[in-house]
């Protein structure tokens, strides 16, 4: 595993960052809670993530920058997280991406206790490469976002980064548009249980003239569907058995069941 260089100029930018922070928080510990800003980077680690749980959001804040600021990478995930979401903080996503850039500077080997964290700032920065954030240096970038996308799905086999690279192919997002290399992504995905890999999958499939098997992978995904996705993925469902002839969605709503076990 890669170690950071604390007398880098990105990790003095982060500390100084983190200390004109933490200068907000205005929320002393808890006199009983055992621990200061003295205290060790994993201990200050716990009590953030004890506090985080109760609902004291600003000590957890407090003790997540004192323990960043030591190099505990799991409380700079947290924080950025907080960032991210306005979560205990006020929203502030170059905040949050600044410091998923600097968990990502830092290099992991795969099977590492920071593995993780790695990896959840390579899917965030990719996001934020891909969406831009307004008011800010970061634009949109969709080769970066690709790369980055690419490097989780590979690497580290992470379904989520799978689907989305392959969406990115599939759009001519950051490259060239490859409809195979996008189903093998796809495939991989779906095959780990992602719903929303399933579902594009089953279309391309259904595009292809697959009927009847992409119509039971687009309706085996449903069944799996968070509510988040489960609009368009319906939509693309109904949208082709609405193209279908009776027999193939008979046949395909009883084969759905058993899609899952299938592979390319």
């Amino acid at each position: 595993m890669q170690t950071t260089d604390w007398k880098s100029p990105a990790t003095l930018l982060l500390s100084a960052f983190l200390f004109l922070m933490a200068g907000t928080a205005g929320h002393a510990f808890d006199i009983n809670a055992g621990v200061s800003k003295e205290s060790g980077p994993f201990d200050l680690f716990k009590f953030g993530f004890k506090a985080y749980k109760n609902g004291q959001k600003q000590e957890a804040v407090e003790a997540y920058r004192y323990a960043a600021e030591k190099g505990h990478t799991g409380s700079r995930w947290a924080l950025a997280n907080m960032y991210a979401d306005g979560d205990g903080v006020v929203e502030d996503d170059f905040a949050a991406f600044k410091i998923y850039a600097e968990i990502a500077s830092q290099g992991v080997e795969p099977g590492s206790e920071d593995t993780g964290f790695f990896v959840n700032a390579l899917l965030s920065l990719a996001r934020y490469y891909r969406q831009g954030i307004p008011g800010s240096p970061v634009q949109i970038d969709l080769t970066q976002a690709r790369q980055l996308y690419f490097q989780a799905a590979s690497t580290f086999g992470v379904p989520e980064a799978q689907f989305q690279l392959a969406r990115m192919i599939l759009a001519g997002e950051g490259g060239k548009t490859n409809v195979q290399q996008a189903k093998k992504w796809l495939n991989l995905a779906r095959k780990s249980g992602h719903p929303g890999a399933m579902s594009i999958f089953g279309n391309v499939l259904f595009q292809e003239g697959q009927t009847v098997r992409g119509l039971a992978f687009l309706t085996a995904a449903l069944d799996k569907c968070p509510p988040k996705d489960c609009g368009w993925m319906q939509d693309l469902q109904e949208q082709a058995f609405s193209i279908a002839n009776e027999e193939d969605r008979r046949v395909a709503v009883a084969l759905a069941p058993q899609v899952y076990s299938q592979t390319e």
